[in-house]
């Protein structure tokens, strides 16, 4: 089988080859080897062999090793691409004892390729491929690896009791390699994930977290959230998703509360938005259960102030899984305004500066595609209605730098200065007049020019400067009007 030339780069062909030339065998692995049979660019690559550490070590320039797994990673420095200037390079091993639920008691390093394939996680994840001049020499599938892939089958390798059992942490990952790939889990895989799923608690936040975040940003978020629910694993990392469910909203709304943030989350994947956002989509009404009342005169349910509780609720969730404080801040920020405005024509562009200001300049974007999504969720099919394009060309209003005598190269004080007189209208209508010539002609606007220009305009009557500086100002206003137009229209809105 040959393999097309962009798929392995040289630097991992290099490794391989100089383990091979040093005596020993040496085979791409895990991960990289499912990823090539489906196509797709792997985004780490791992090799095995029948090399010891040291032995490993002696074969390259610079190697790091530092772990207790017997893993070198080969430094390769002139490479350009991040994710290629650590090889990990891992002996053959044999592995027993999982008392942490995560690392193995006792490691041995072997001289069969079949001993590491056989303490694999998945089917999938147990083949291994070695390489002659760029193409695929032997393929060793002990385990149905290829037949999995094309049947879209995630199953463990042997007794998924026992790999679950060995770590925990694989119940997650086989459900985010699932949405990830769009495979499904076999049977016996998914009842030992279902029956074996308090294992969870035995493995660290840091890692659940991970896994999760791939979850969330995979093309497929509702899918796995939905399977972490199924599966009673989602209690014990967000149990507050789960109190949504069977939390009826208003009319506006077509589902509960759950269902709600489950679409919300899925429309944000759909966009392709980042973590942030899609963060946000999930928990920007995780404080609705809590805050659940009811209108006699509507007879609607109502939730006041589920924007304010929810974002100490996401604060709480987001510190209890040690993402960072960037992500919390921001992540927190957007919940807590996600329910800025309602009546386009009633908001003012003081209130929308004030929103910008709320929620930071660098967010103000992100807050409206979490409105997008928000309203995607609802079970409403427009994702870009006219209030939002009224949203948003408001704030592409606001975030303008408006035209004004500020944006010359030029200040009052310097005016004064030149003409050796005193603050007086005289200032402002010499800006004014400055003003129309530098609209007029943009390439005006230098120190030098406004500077000379200034003197000249100092020996004129004050009635003519007035002149000048009565065309500056209604210069500055066509101007106004033309940019606003320019907005609207991007954003067809009038």
């Amino acid at each position: 089988m040959k393999l097309q030339d962009q798929i392995i780069p040289k630097e991992v062909i290099q490794t391989v080859t100089m383990i091979e030339k040093g005596g020993f065998q040496a085979y791409l692995v895990g991960g990289c080897v499912r990823d090539i049979f489906l196509g797709r660019t792997p985004k780490d690559w791992d090799v095995t062999t029948n090399a010891t550490p040291e032995q490993i070590q002696a074969l390259f320039t610079k190697t790091v090793y530092e772990n207790t797994f017997g893993t070198v990673a080969v430094i390769n420095e002139e490479s350009t691409e991040p994710s290629l200037k650590s090889i990990e390079v891992t002996p053959y091993r044999l592995e027993s004892g999982y008392s942490d639920r995560r690392h193995p008691d006792s490691v041995q390093f072997s001289d069969k390729i079949e001993d590491d394939l056989k303490r694999r996680d998945f089917t999938i994840n147990a083949m291994a491929i070695s390489l002659s001049d760029g193409a695929i020499k032997d393929v060793i599938d002990l385990y149905g690896g290829l037949n999995d892939l094309k049947d879209k089958v995630i199953r463990t390798v042997g007794s998924p009791v026992d790999r679950f059992s060995e770590d925990a942490l694989r119940i997650i990952r086989a459900i985010r390699l699932s949405v990830e790939l769009g495979f499904t889990c076999n049977p016996d895989t998914y009842t030992a994930i279902h029956s074996h799923n308090s294992l969870i608690r035995d493995v660290s936040i840091e890692r659940i977290r991970d896994e999760f975040v791939k979850i969330l940003m995979s093309d497929e978020p509702k899918k796995g959230l939905e399977m972490l629910h199924d599966c009673q694993i989602l209690k014990y990392i967000i149990p507050e998703l789960e109190w949504g469910i069977g939390v009826k909203q208003p009319q506006a709304h077509l589902y509960d509360v759950w269902e709600h943030l489950l679409r919300t989350v899925q429309h944000a994947a759909d966009k392709k938005f980042d973590l942030e956002i899609r963060l946000a989509a999930l928990l920007h009404d995780i404080a609705k259960p809590k805050t659940k009342g009811f209108s006699d005169e509507t007879k609607q349910p109502t939730f006041y102030n589920h924007e304010l509780i929810g974002s100490r609720e996401t604060r709480k969730i987001l510190e209890r899984m040690k993402f960072s404080r960037a992500t919390i801040e921001k992540v927190t920020k957007l919940v807590r305004w996600h329910m800025f405005f309602s009546d386009p024509e009633q908001i003012t562009l003081s209130a929308v500066r004030r929103m910008i200001v709320n929620v930071g300049k660098e967010n103000i974007w992100n807050l409206m595609d979490l409105r997008t999504c928000d309203r995607i969720g609802t079970g409403r099919p427009k994702e870009n209605p006219y209030r939002l394009r009224k949203y948003r060309a408001m704030i592409d209003e606001a975030l303008r730098d408006p035209i004004s005598v500020t944006m010359l190269k030029i200040k009052g004080e310097t005016i004064m200065q030149i003409g050796n007189i005193k603050p007086s209208p005289v200032i402002g209508s010499i800006l004014n007049a400055l003003m129309n010539e530098v609209l007029n002609d943009p390439k005006l606007n230098t120190e030098k020019y406004l500077e000379d220009r200034t003197k000249e305009l100092l020996k004129l009557p004050e009635t003519e400067l007035k002149l000048l500086a009565d065309k500056g100002r209604k210069k500055k206003d066509e101007e106004e009007i033309k940019e606003l137009k320019v907005i609207r229209s991007k954003h067809q809105v009038s």
